[in-house]
């Protein structure tokens, strides 16, 4: 017994020292010891390290924005180009109808808690009617409601792929999908746009990525960065890929509706009966209203091939945040069938108006080469680096344009589209007309007639100039 006693009050305290010939004795002496606790390490120095996943998640443009050397002229005004955030420069009221809806939910006093992780019924319902059209009907049951339309592609990307898998995802294309897909140890393959065919997709180079890791593909349409609109045929020609190797798409219809005068938008789910869908969007762009965070996955699975695994994963997800802002869930089905139309119609005639002005001017310039968009916020210009020989690539070409003349376009680089850069629509029209001149007047400066090839410029693959 005192061997006994002497383990515990070395591992122990008197108190449990005490507990335990109590036990023994109560027992007649047999009671059994428990092995003595391994000793804690002690460490002399702190070491305490990021998760994988944490040190494997990165965004391009944050990266290569942070890296820039941005100093703008102190003569000059600073008119930044680069956000795309709608509600920046002030100029794009959000409806007051919207405004109302909000307010009414704030004052009802029902919704300041928790709600169910996918959302609430009623706030499913309107979407699904939303966003049903006559030959791809939803219901409530197919609505998952999300934090923003990236945490919808979060779930999605986090509940069809596995670490050792791939996604392909357009190049260009928006930065977040291969954050999200590298972070989680999937990889990404980029399919090509063609700037010549005004973004068209490779579908010749898209299948050829296509292998047995493939689980998703990742769609934008319309899309960022390009503001390129895709036709019905085209849809169907990607969707006929789809099918042949059975590789389901991830939608990020964000830009749901925001098309431009002789163009209209298809819904990628209208165009088949048989390959699965997860669509993505959300009250972001549209709605004007990116801070409310309100987004929504939509299941198209007239096959339930998605009945076994998907819709539960994505529940399960969902519940990892607990979902989206109850507030704004509350006030969404208002949101969706009482915001006039004359809002969205006020809004595409100003984006676009803003997009004609653009390339109009754009295109006169030496040097540069603008993709004339057809919807979205966004306009893609080519740079002819072998005219610009003072800059290496189109990230230096962009930091000397904030340095001479303070106005600040993104190079494309943060989409892996080196030679390019974007241009965001919704600024002030006097904004926009200033910030083109002053472009023009850079270019004029730096432009060389007689390019000299130095063979150090980035080449992009698909590119021709026109």
């Amino acid at each position: 017994m005192e061997n006994n006693t002497e383990v515990c009050c070395e591992n122990g305290n008197g108190d449990g020292c005490h507990g335990h010939h109590i036990l023994h004795h109560m027992k007649g002496g047999a009671a059994k010891m428990e092995p003595p606790a391994k000793r804690k390490r002690v460490s002399s120095s702190w070491k305490v390290q990021s998760s994988d996943i944490a040190r494997n998640t990165f965004n391009p443009i944050r990266s290569i924005v942070d890296g820039m050397k941005l100093t703008p002229n102190p003569k000059k005004d600073m008119i930044a180009l680069s956000i795309g955030d709608p509600t920046v420069f002030g100029n794009l009221k959000v409806p007051e109808e919207v405004e109302t809806s909000v307010i009414k939910s704030i004052k009802q006093h029902k919704y300041n808690g928790y709600g169910p992780s996918t959302g609430y019924e009623d706030a499913r319902k309107a979407v699904a009617e939303y966003v049903s059209e006559e030959t791809s009907q939803v219901e409530s049951k197919d609505i998952v409601l999300t934090s923003g339309c990236s945490g919808a592609l979060d779930l999605c990307i986090t509940c069809l792929a596995n670490p050792g898998q791939n996604i392909l995802i357009p190049r260009p294309g928006f930065s977040i999908y291969k954050t999200l897909a590298e972070s989680l140890g999937i990889q990404v393959k980029h399919y090509s746009l063609l700037p010549e065919k005004s973004w068209e997709i490779d579908l010749n180079h898209l299948e050829s990525l296509i292998d047995d890791h493939t689980a998703a593909i990742i769609l934008n349409n319309p899309s960022n960065p390009c503001g390129s609109v895709f036709s019905k045929q085209h849809l169907k020609d990607f969707l006929q890929i789809c099918e042949t190797y059975k590789v389901p798409v991830i939608a990020d219809e964000i830009y749901e509706h925001f098309v431009f005068s002789g163009c209209a938008y298809h819904p990628l789910a209208s165009l088949t009966e048989t390959v699965p869908i997860l669509s993505c969007s959300g009250l972001t762009k549209r709605f004007l209203i990116p801070g409310w965070r309100l987004g929504w996955i939509v299941i198209y699975d007239r096959q339930d091939i998605f009945q076994e695994e998907v819709r539960k994963g994505l529940m399960c997800l969902s519940q990892k945040i607990l979902g989206p802002n109850t507030l704004i869930q509350a006030a969404l089905p208002e949101i969706l069938k009482d915001t006039p139309k004359s809002f969205y119609t006020d809004t595409l005639t100003f984006i676009e108006s803003n997009a004609k002005l653009f390339y109009e001017k754009i295109s006169k310039i030496p040097g540069l080469t603008p993709v004339m968009p057809q919807g979205a916020m966004y306009m893609m210009i080519g740079i002819k680096m072998e005219h610009f020989t003072e800059y290496l690539n189109d990230v230096e070409f962009t930091e000397a344009l904030v340095t001479e003349q303070s106005v600040f376009c993104l190079p494309a680089q943060c989409f892996d589209f080196p030679n390019f850069f974007r241009v965001v629509l919704t600024v002030p029209q006097e904004k926009l007309i200033e910030a083109c001149d002053r472009i023009k007047e850079f270019c004029e400066q730096h432009f060389q007639e007689h390019p000299k090839s130095n063979g150090k410029h980035l080449h992009v693959r698909g590119f021709r100039p026109y």
